[in-house]
């Protein structure tokens, strides 16, 4: 779909740049001779600025890099520029310089053109390229947004609680029974088993010994050896302190 529509864009630029040059001695014929001559250099130069030097450089905050490669796209463009200049006076003009369409003397207007349509694609490509990107985040705050707004259902004094997972400070392991510890400080004691409500929590809860399991977005504070909720100080096990310490990590 993509390519479709770079496509159809290219066959625009040139028709509309036929009309343009062809007005000048209404040789429409001429114009686009020359218009197709002048189109690789327009679609490496953009495939060049859109597809590699904004994405990596420019998009990675690597400003110094991406206006010295730029500088070198341009100087090479505009050489490339020069050679379709001659080729079209070798096979347009054949070698008569006072035949040739008068743009195709006229290098700043040929550079202005090229770099105009170029730039202004590339501008559009950078604009679309950050929407989407904050469309993204957008769409992964909601779906961050609404799994801290769900809930938990558990059984506990013979009804069916609703625990709001946001609510929940930690779960810890009774043998037959798990405690669920909420911000309320009123904590709800179910006959479950910790590994079946493992399975039912958010990715924002971490298993961090056979007793405990903890959210993330509550952590105080940790150390290698201990986690501290509300000043409850909660053990980190050996067989689960690697996956524990690289979350807690990166997310606090």
């Amino acid at each position: 779909m993509k390519s479709s529509r770079s496509v159809l864009f290219w066959i625009l630029v040139i028709g509309v740049l036929t009309l343009v040059f062809g007005r000048i001695d209404n040789d429409y014929l001429y114009a686009f001779y020359f218009v197709t001559l002048l189109l690789p250099v327009m679609v490496g130069t953009s495939y060049l600025f859109n597809q590699f030097l904004i994405p990596q450089y420019l998009q990675k905050q690597k400003y110094f890099k991406f206006g010295l490669y730029s500088l070198y796209a341009l100087i090479t463009s505009m050489y490339l520029e020069m050679i379709v200049l001659i080729l079209a006076f070798i096979y347009l003009a054949n070698y008569t310089y006072d035949q040739m369409n008068p743009l195709t003397t006229d290098v700043v207007s040929l550079t202005i053109t090229l770099y105009f349509i170029v730039l202004l694609r590339s501008f559009v490509f950078l604009i679309k390229q950050s929407q989407d990107k904050q469309q993204t985040i957008n769409r992964l705050e909601t779906v961050e947004e609404n799994i801290k707004k769900g809930h938990l259902l558990v059984r506990a004094n013979r009804q069916t609680a609703k625990v709001i997972y946001e609510d929940i400070n930690y779960l810890e392991s009774l043998s037959d029974y798990v405690k669920i510890y909420t911000s309320s400080n009123n904590p709800i004691l179910t006959k479950e088993k910790i590994s079946n409500l493992e399975k039912r929590l958010p990715p924002f809860f971490i298993r961090i010994h056979r007793s405990y399991i903890v959210n993330t977005n509550k952590v105080e504070s940790f150390t290698k050896e201990t986690v501290v909720i509300e000043d409850n100080s909660l053990p980190i096990s050996r067989t689960y302190k690697s996956k524990t310490l690289e979350v807690l990590s990166s997310t606090n």
